[in-house]
């Protein structure tokens, strides 16, 4: 038997706030509920200010909702939210969730950006910052507007790869400027705080944080923004899948077994809170030697090429193991713009061909489909 939206609200629906002697849900804090198969995952919305004495409430309701029958996980996450002063419009009864053409499912999205697509792997050290990177300036190489966001709030890479230094400025004390370089506008909690610093916050500080530097940074009109996800399936990737209108997400892996299964976890995720998965890359996918030529698959090759066609997505292409990718992401000068004519350029210009066909089919499919109008 499997359980319910019902079922779980009624459950949550005894759980009180501390500080306002009502329900969570009757007050409305209950967001991004998803139920699949067993796995269950919400937000639990509440102001800045109090989000950091509230862990044991979230733990309450994922308590209660683990006691019911017929659930197999339970993903609570607190978000600090800003409340937006301005009053809504009214809505005709029965018109379904709010929101407009680049809202969909009433989801929030960064005005003035078009798609937005994730650039996600299972677990680290498979070469997905590099691999962001490099598509994000290949897109900009298309003559696109283009953004990119680093979600990796532990070990945020951009700065140093983007090759950008210095602080954001503020013109008006409450939204951020981007940094920008080779054409692309840039985020990074690495920013922020000093290289060498560690990031020693819990998880509704990071989501807080993540939402913080969408809503809060003057982005201005974007085609594609390109998000550096955080590697694995945590907080972090359940709360960019559910309150982001995600375009898709590209799985980055390396070709040994390990990895895809690592892979697949993060696919599934994607798949779980309706995100299409755009494709897979192999990132490492054989090495050349730079002295005699030979070639070597080190992590073997073609297994991201199985899996993805053993799950149904497709194969958005293969990168190799080379010293000039890694010292150019590395030293600040990604390959895409520092050797544009080079093999490994075009290997990446392939694939954002590819992802950005995607990605504008998506659009196209919305603009034609137009409003839906729910009658009950």
């Amino acid at each position: 038997m499997s359980v319910t939206e019902s079922q779980i609200l009624a459950a949550l629906g005894k759980i009180p706030d501390p500080d306002k002697r009502q329900d969570i849900v009757s007050l409305g804090m209950i967001q991004g509920l998803v139920v699949k198969d067993g796995h269950i995952g919400f937000s639990i919305e509440v102001e800045a200010a109090r989000g950091a004495h509230l862990e044991p409430l979230r733990k309450a309701a994922e308590k209660a909702v683990e006691a019911l029958p017929g659930v197999l996980s339970v993903t609570a996450v607190l978000t600090a939210q800003k409340k937006d002063t301005a009053k809504a419009p009214p809505r005709a009864p029965g018109a379904g969730p709010a929101g407009g053409p680049n809202s969909p499912g009433g989801k929030q999205l960064v005005p003035g950006v078009k798609a937005i697509v994730a650039v996600a792997s299972g677990k680290g050290g498979v070469g997905k910052s590099t691999t962001a990177t490099n598509l994000a300036l290949a897109l900009a190489a298309k003559g696109l507007k283009v953004g990119m966001l680093d979600a990796d709030i532990y070990g945020p890479s951009q700065p140093r790869m983007m090759g950008i230094a210095g602080r954001p400025h503020s013109p008006d004390g409450k939204t951020l400027t981007p940094m920008a370089n080779y054409g692309v506008k840039c985020m990074s909690m690495g920013f922020l705080v000093p290289e060498d610093t560690p990031m020693i916050w819990r998880g509704p500080m990071v989501m807080g944080a993540l939402e913080q530097m969408l809503r809060d940074v003057a982005w201005g009109e974007l085609d594609v923004m390109i998000v550096d996800m955080p590697p694995g399936t945590g907080d972090a990737q359940l709360t960019m899948a559910q309150r982001v209108p995600l375009a898709g997400a590209v799985i980055v892996s390396t070709p040994q077994d390990i990895a895809l299964l690592d892979a697949r976890k993060g696919l599934n995720m994607f798949r779980k809170v309706d995100v299409p998965v755009l494709g897979i890359v192999e990132n490492m996918s054989y090495h050349i030697c730079s002295n005699c030529g030979h070639r070597e698959e080190i992590f073997g090759h073609g297994g991201a090429r199985k899996e993805a066609e053993k799950l149904g997505t497709p194969f958005l292409g293969e990168i190799p193991l080379h010293i000039a990718i890694r010292e150019t992401s590395d030293g600040g000068t990604p390959i895409v713009v520092s050797q544009p004519d080079g093999e490994h350029a075009k290997a990446y210009r392939a694939i954002a061909e590819k992802v950005w066909a995607k990605v504008e089919a998506g659009l196209k499919s919305a603009r034609a489909e137009g409003p839906r109008i729910v009658i009950q």
